[in-house]
This record gives structure tokens, sequence and C-alpha cells, in this order.
């Protein structure tokens, strides 16, 4: 428990717009940052619960940082760090998915959204447990890899029938225009 309140300390130490707000907060109440933070993620958690807005304020915390996060990572120089957050949404794709096709089933659960704020948590964590990594890795990649020719042979086939689509849609706007300017 110690080290999880050191890591949260750390945390609160590092310069980003979170910290200073708390500290702009500190300062004005005489409240310690620590406190305020943790009593920001427990009205977080507590409307995850029971407030009506779970499903946005869920998407937000699965959406806004790691865009931001992504942002920066396609700044940098490092490979490492691209990596990290297109697996991230890789994963992220993937359970949107899975969730769109089981939600009416899931929408039920008591906690759904708690459960679902900690996976996408567990997902964009740092470090050696970072949870987007660990699926990837143990079951993406591997059921990727087994039906790659598969894949690679559907994903052709409907982007060549998308293409003919395309193309029979712009012959008949075409011939359509043409009908209209000689009815004129």
């Amino acid at each position: 428990m110690d080290g999880l309140r050191q890591r949260f300390e750390r945390l609160l130490e590092r310069r980003n717009l979170a910290t200073e707000v708390l500290g702009a907060l500190e300062t004005r109440t005489g409240v310690e940052k620590r406190y305020l933070a943790a009593g920001v993620m427990l009205l977080l958690g507590l409307y995850l619960l029971f407030g009506y807005g779970a499903p946005l304020l869920c998407g937000l915390i699965g959406f806004v940082y790691p865009a931001y996060a992504s942002i920066k990572a396609i700044e940098s120089p490092s490979k490492e760090d691209d990596t990290l957050w297109l697996t991230y949404w890789v994963v992220y794709g993937l359970f949107g998915l899975l969730e769109s096709v089981s939600d009416l089933l899931l929408f039920w659960f008591p906690f759904y959204y708690v459960g679902k704020c900690a996976f996408l948590l567990f997902c964009m964590t740092p470090g050696p447990w970072n949870g987007a990594h660990i699926l990837y890795h143990r079951a993406i990649r591997p059921l990727f890899l087994k039906h790659r020719a598969a894949v690679d042979s559907v994903v052709s086939d409907l982007g060549g029938r998308a293409l003919d689509a395309a193309a029979g849609l712009t012959r008949e706007g075409q011939t359509s225009m043409t009908q209209l300017q000689k009815d004129r």
C-alpha cells in the first residue's frame, strides 16, 4: 500500500495541467493537493456508479488522454511511444467492436461502467503492466497471425468491391447530371 501511495505522490509532483490546477486549488483552499486529487477520484468513481452520464465520462476517460498522448507520440522522434499508443488503439477498437455487439447484455450488469473504466485505465497504464500490451501480445497478435491470410483476402476483396461500387456511383451521378443538363 505504501508503494501505491508513493507512486500517487510522485504523480502529483509532475508538472502538467492537472497538477497545476490542484496546486492552485491547494493555495486557495489550504487543503493538500493529494486530498483534493483523492476527492476528485472519489467523486468520479461515485459518478460512474450512480451518475446518468457514466457512458460519457467513461468514453472521455478512454479517449481524451490516449488521444492527447498519441498526438505527443506522433510528434516525438521515438518509435516506442508510437507503438505503445497504436497498440492501445487496436485494443480500444476491438473492445469497442465487442462492446457494441454485446452492449444490450453488458449494460444491465451493475457497475458496468466502473469495470469498463478500470479496463481502459488498465490498458493505458504505463510500464510492464500495460494492459493493451498484454492483451495484444497474448491474445490479439496470435489470433491475427493465425488468420492473417484469410483477413488479407477478405480486406482485399472488400476493397475491390468498394472501388467498384464507388466507380458505379460516379458513373450514375455523371449520367444523371448529363441528363439534367439536357433537360434544361
